[in-house]
């Protein structure tokens, strides 16, 4: 049925990622009573509602990778005349690495109104088991599937220092991991979750190195990685700074000008680099 004050709403329903139990009791309702459902799989969304045993009355319709840009103007069209539309992908929330994102634009463009109905998350399960910091942490979804250009993405991860959590197929689990450990190297912490809530749910949490080892055979189910960032810099000594500076002025550049550089490229204080400067020329004059 539609809102009584005719004001449309999109509804992103998070579905269980493996377990039925973690079907949250809003999920649950708005499933029931919803006017619209868009399901990245509509048979498997019939099949999820036959697992926990609620009546459909609402119209099912797909919204896919493949033809979610030509769905966009239907569903927004349906908000507009004051539609309750859910909208879920197969496993997780809709908009992170699954269908959902160009809608919510889209909506959000036109003024309508987007909610959530919140519940499990493949990368929040994954990162809170991994054991590696949770503090800050980057989602990378998918790598490309091409050797170089997965290549070229590892690279531009190579100083990122928050933990990174990945998606990743199992059947290129192997070939992540080689791509992973040419990257950051093999003795990098990472973790490998597989079938998260399910009943042969299984975290690998060690080096890139063991971790390839563990998979040479293959390993099967639902993938998770997550990898530590890399490690703090250590902190350049004065001492060490102080050629690089000399070299700067030798080319012409201003003493005050070389130490400046040379501090904010080294995250030293200029200050204290500057009076290391003065000291060593005084030290050389005597």
């Amino acid at each position: 049925m539609q809102n009584s004050d005719n004001e449309g709403v999109i509804v992103l329903g998070a579905t269980p990622i493996g377990n039925l139990s973690d079907a949250s009791p809003r999920l649950r309702e708005i499933m029931a009573s919803a006017d619209i459902i868009a399901a990245e799989d509509t048979r498997n969304f019939h099949h999820l509602a036959h697992a926990l045993g609620i009546k459909i009355t609402a119209k099912v319709m797909s919204l896919h990778e493949h033809n979610e840009a030509h769905k966009l103007s239907e569903v927004i069209d349906l908000a507009t005349e004051g539609a309750t539309v859910l909208v879920v992908s197969d496993a997780g929330m809709p908009a992170v690495s699954d269908p959902g994102y160009p809608l919510v634009a889209a909506a959000l463009s036109a003024g309508i109104r987007v909610t959530a109905v919140p519940g499990p998350s493949a990368v929040l399960t994954a990162l809170a088991l991994s054991g590696l910091p949770t503090g800050r942490f980057t989602f990378e979804g998918f790598l490309p599937r091409k050797a170089g250009e997965r290549r070229k993405r590892l690279d531009s991860l190579l100083a990122e220092d928050r933990t990174m959590v990945f998606f990743e197929a199992p059947h290129r689990l192997n070939d992540f991991l080689d791509a992973a450990i040419e990257a950051f190297g093999p003795d990098r912490q990472a973790a490998v979750a597989r079938e998260l809530t399910k009943k042969f749910e299984e975290v690998r949490r060690d080096s890139l190195a063991v971790l390839r080892a563990w998979a040479e055979d293959g390993v099967r189910g639902e993938m998770v990685v997550v990898i530590h960032g890399a490690p703090e810099a250590e902190a350049a000594s004065i001492e060490d700074l102080l050629p690089k500076v000399a070299a700067l002025v030798d080319e012409g550049m201003r003493m005050k000008q070389a130490v400046a550089e040379v501090a904010e490229k080294s995250g030293v204080k200029k200050r204290e680099l500057y009076e290391a400067v003065l000291a060593a020329r005084h030290e050389a004059e005597k």
